[in-house]
């Protein structure tokens, strides 16, 4: 694993999944569903947690969803899926979690918009009830930041300050803006702590659009608290671009040692997969070192030498089983999240790139002769031709995560 020097961050629990602290960064997701849809979204959180999400966040908008919490926790729990389930509430909190108070506890940690409460007004009463209500119950809060929904109160007098200084030392109002996200999740912060939550109860965010923004903010915010922190873009957006400027902004983050949970806030297409959210993230921790959850595969992009498709499909094929092998494997096997494979396409990177893999396969490219010489751990163990290359290949790599991973059931037994 990567050898990164994580910023040191206070601990919290939620539910059972550590944050910050020595825990290792916690991937969450948030659901898409109409909370109040208690089937519906029950099964998009389990398809959530079954995708690898740690944490997954359900909007609590309105009666009908508080009401419904409840019965998908329960659900959940029938169903024998085990994940944290959070509340996302807005403008409306401090009403439904008085009035609903089963929703209360039913959730395992209420995430709060301080620009969307009464922060900044004449009171912070509404503030201070959601607050109150987490202290009774024990309860973890994400004070969440959104530069969409910023104090106007807080904004508008750091600006009316900046304005009042001599022109050489004014930001800009990007700067000024920053600036006020940070102040505004240190003062709620503190704030929340006055009214009782334990300072190993909150976790900040300060969500931008922006790469640049998104890092410049984190950054700030990181140098001035020790509460763990929750990154991601607001709307990374659709398709190629949603992961790569999730990619370029928490990576940078992350490899600085700044983050404790992540989410990759994908637009999904109609009727789109919502867990491919999840993947992402996780694939952005294994990609920089960080955490391993499932077997990487390393595959040619394909060339001129390389006219056949087949190693393609291979790679596709390949891929697709490892990740339907891995709940059981992950059960079954510890460390095998940890394994390499590659998938090659000609003799010019084919054997020594299958070389460095624990397992790979350098398939013949245009012209070569046709056949396929397969490494185990770096040496060459046969050489596979002919129609049943896929079959044998897969048959090799069930045989090596047999051999050489243990069953979690003897490394209990000997713990």
């Amino acid at each position: 694993m990567a050898q990164i020097q994580r910023r040191h961050t206070a601990q919290i629990t939620i539910a059972g999944v550590r944050v910050g602290g020595d825990a290792p960064v916690v991937v969450q997701s948030m659901t898409n569903t109409d909370t109040a849809d208690v089937t519906g979204t029950a099964k998009q959180c389990a398809d959530l947690a079954r995708a690898g999400s740690e944490l997954v966040r359900v909007t609590v908008n309105n009666e009908d969803a508080a009401r419904a919490v409840p019965h998908i926790v329960d659900t959940l729990m029938l169903w024998g899926i085990r994940v944290p389930i959070i509340g996302d509430f807005h403008y409306n909190g401090h009403l439904l979690l008085k009035k609903f108070p089963a929703c209360a506890r039913a959730l395992a940690k209420y995430r709060i918009n301080p620009g969307n409460v009464s922060i900044g007004r004449k009171d912070d009463d509404n503030f201070r009830a959601m607050i109150e209500v987490a202290v009774e119950n024990q309860k973890p809060v994400r004070i969440g930041v959104n530069w969409g929904s910023l104090d106007q109160a807080l904004l508008t007098r750091m600006m009316d300050e900046n304005g009042r200084l001599p022109e050489a030392e004014r930001k800009d109002a990007r700067e000024v803006t920053m600036e006020a996200m940070v102040e505004s999740a240190l003062r709620s912060a503190a704030m929340a702590e006055r009214y009782g939550l334990r300072h190993d109860q909150i976790i900040l965010s300060a969500k931008v659009s922006g790469v640049q923004d998104l890092i410049d903010v984190y950054r700030q915010l990181a140098s001035r608290c020790d509460y763990p922190l929750h990154l991601g873009l607001t709307e990374a957006g659709m398709g190629a671009k949603g992961v790569v400027a999730s990619t370029a902004a928490l990576s940078v983050l992350l490899q600085e040692g700044i983050g404790d949970t992540i989410r990759v806030s994908l637009t999904p297409e109609p009727n789109g997969d919502r867990t491919e959210e999840v993947l992402v993230a996780q694939q952005i921790l294994q990609s920089l070192g960080i955490r391993n959850f499932s077997p990487q595969v390393t595959a040619c992009p394909g060339c001129g030498r390389t006219t056949s498709t087949f190693f393609q499909e291979l790679a596709a094929d390949i891929q697709g089983y490892l990740r339907k092998q891995m709940p059981a494997w992950r059960e079954q096997y510890a460390g095998v999240e940890s394994m390499s494979v590659a998938v090659m396409g000609c003799v010019v990177n084919g054997p020594g790139e299958s070389k460095h893999a624990n397992i790979g396969i350098s398939l013949p490219g245009t012209f070569e002769e046709p056949v396929a010489p397969v490494f185990v751990d770096g040496r060459k163990v046969t050489i596979l031709r002919g129609d049943r290359i896929a079959e044998e290949f897969m048959a090799i790599l069930n045989e090596y995560v047999e051999s050489h991973y243990a069953p979690r059931t003897e490394m209990a037994g000997s713990a």
